[in-house]
């Protein structure tokens, strides 16, 4: 695997997050995939993702653009672990906020590398215990 090609998935969903684009988000996710929605909260499936994610815009009234920072890659099989800056921009803020998120990609013979685990929080969710 390259690098490259889990990030640049990740960047693709990015900008279909950033677009409100559900249907090419979808393709980014296994059907059988977990999205953190916040903590205590996870949405299983792509039917739950997509809604979450059509709440989570209308949470940040649709003015909501995501980008990353730093992102090791650790694959292990056909398993990737990748730990990364998420930068949520919200409408005009300056500042954008920034999680260490956390995602977990299967490889599909079919399909390629699909998210599994979709973690924003990250170890944040720590906190929370």
């Amino acid at each position: 695997m390259s690098d490259r090609d889990v990030l640049n998935l990740i960047k693709q969903a990015d900008k279909a997050i950033s677009a409100e684009d559900s249907e090419a988000l979808m393709d980014f996710y296994a059907d059988d995939a977990v999205l953190v929605v916040q903590p205590g909260q996870i949405a299983k499936g792509k039917p739950q993702i997509g809604k979450a994610f059509e709440a989570i815009a209308k949470q940040f009234k649709n003015a909501l653009t995501v980008s990353q920072g730093e992102a090791p890659v650790i694959e292990g099989g056909d398993t990737a672990l990748v730990i990364m800056e998420t930068h949520l921009h919200i409408g005009d803020e300056t500042e954008p906020v920034t999680r260490r998120a956390t995602y977990a990609f299967r490889r599909d013979p079919a399909y390629g590398w699909l998210c599994t685990v979709d973690n924003s929080y990250g170890t944040d969710l720590l906190d929370d215990r």
